[in-house]
């Protein structure tokens, strides 16, 4: 248990202490590979249920503990009460773990913390925010805003979805369900062609010679709702899922993103897929260019959210987003909207998503967006995963959508 601890705790170090994303810190760790999926799980648990480890320790401890006694009293509860480990053992693993990291002085408290939380049943707070927050494990900015959205009842489901499955996709000529069933792997369709949930699929050298790759279904989802046509302009399109997806149904794809080793990511996913009529660009999307006038048949603008739509594979947004984070993302969607208009030819169609489920990211942005600008109008969508209709565009929940959160509005340009 030492070493899976010792790994777990590296790389949540990083995390807390550093500011690192959750996958880019897990990367950056060298592990010991036959104990990678426990801690791997490890670490995606206990990121996920921070804000509830963060009470039971303030419940149980006078004043908060140091940066690196807080992560080993976090990893320890969390394999007590969430993987069910012997309350015994852990606390052995998180006393060594304490000493190999030179803080032995604090042997001794971290036992008897781990000791008491062991024998307490801790309650939940009184406040009826702060409860869902600590039952679920959410900021309570992000309860409140669910509830507002759509009802306790309704946002305790979202809350509470525990599902987020990334399907294997095949490229264009692969028939991936005969691929599946050569290589003896169980498999479940989804709504969409050559897609697939695979438990325990492993990545091999398939990947790279770009016969499957790894995407969302709420994301493949998306690039099915976008459709078809001649030019297609991904304002935000890195790391390059939906613009390698796309261009099987495009003659041609430009996608940008204002970063350069973002663009490079772009570059990198289409030439592992073999797509050669994608041009990556450096370019900011809120930034309106005269050259783009009319000029593309359909935009995407897959902008940047809060990501609380698929928090199960990115827990670490619960410990980097805050409500004034919502608010500033805000500003910038409406402004990617809004440069990207007049990109649009008469007749084509400009396309907003984001993996949120806040209203004031969806339908709230596509609001202000249309009553300032009555060049364009909303379009009814449909499709084949479960979804429920906003006012002006579909909704993806990742209690219903397979863990999918994602939102997905389609406007066509209707004059000059």
């Amino acid at each position: 248990m030492i070493n899976v601890f010792y790994d777990a705790y590296r790389i949540l170090f990083k995390v807390y202490s550093e500011g690192s994303f959750l996958k880019q810190a897990i990367s950056e760790v060298s592990v010991d590979y036959k104990n990678r999926p426990k801690i791997t799980k490890l670490v995606y648990g206990v990121l996920d249920k921070d804000v509830t480890l963060d009470y039971y320790v303030s419940f149980l401890c006078e004043k908060k503990p140091k940066r690196s006694v807080l992560i080993i009293l976090k990893l320890a509860m969390y394999a007590i009460k969430f993987l069910g480990n012997a309350p015994h053992a852990v606390a052995n693993g998180a006393v060594e773990l304490v000493k190999k990291l030179g803080k032995g002085a604090n042997a001794g408290f971290v036992n008897a913390v781990l000791r008491k939380y062991a024998e307490t049943d801790i309650p939940l707070p009184e406040g009826k925010y702060e409860r869902y927050s600590v039952l679920y494990s959410y900021p309570v900015f992000a309860v409140k805003r669910l509830a507002e959205d759509y009802g306790e009842e309704r946002a305790a489901k979202i809350m509470n979805a525990d599902e987020e499955r990334t399907a294997v996709r095949f490229n264009k000529g692969v028939d991936g369900e005969k691929y599946l069933l050569d290589k003896r792997w169980n498999y479940e369709k989804t709504p969409f062609y050559n897609c697939f949930f695979v438990k325990g699929f492993k990545r091999d050298e398939d990947y790279d010679k770009g016969i499957y790759t790894f995407q969302s279904v709420g994301s493949v989802a998306v690039c099915d709702l976008v459709g078809q046509g001649n030019l297609l302009l991904d304002a935000c399109a890195a790391p390059g899922g939906k613009s390698v997806f796309l261009s099987d149904n495009f003659s041609y794809v430009v996608s940008r993103d204002i970063h350069a080793h973002r663009v490079k990511l772009i570059e990198e996913y289409a030439e592992r897929m073999e797509k050669n009529n994608i041009s990556a660009e450096i370019k900011d999307s809120s930034v309106s260019y005269a050259e783009d006038k009319e000029n593309f048949d359909v935009v995407l603008c897959d902008a940047p959210c809060s990501g609380y739509g698929v928090i199960k594979d990115n827990p670490d947004i619960k410990l980097f987003r805050t409500d004034e984070n919502v608010r500033e993302l805000n500003g910038l969607q409406l402004q990617i909207l809004r440069a990207s208009a007049d990109a649009v030819k008469v007749g084509g169609f400009l396309c907003y998503s984001t993996c949120s489920v806040f209203n004031a990211e969806n339908d709230g942005i596509i609001g202000k967006f249309l009553e300032a600008d009555g060049r364009f109008e909303a379009v009814r969508c449909e499709s084949p995963l479960k979804n429920e209709k906003g006012k002006f565009g579909i909704r993806f929940f990742p209690d219903v959508s397979f863990g999918a959160g994602f939102y997905f509005c389609k406007m066509k340009r209707i004059s000059v």
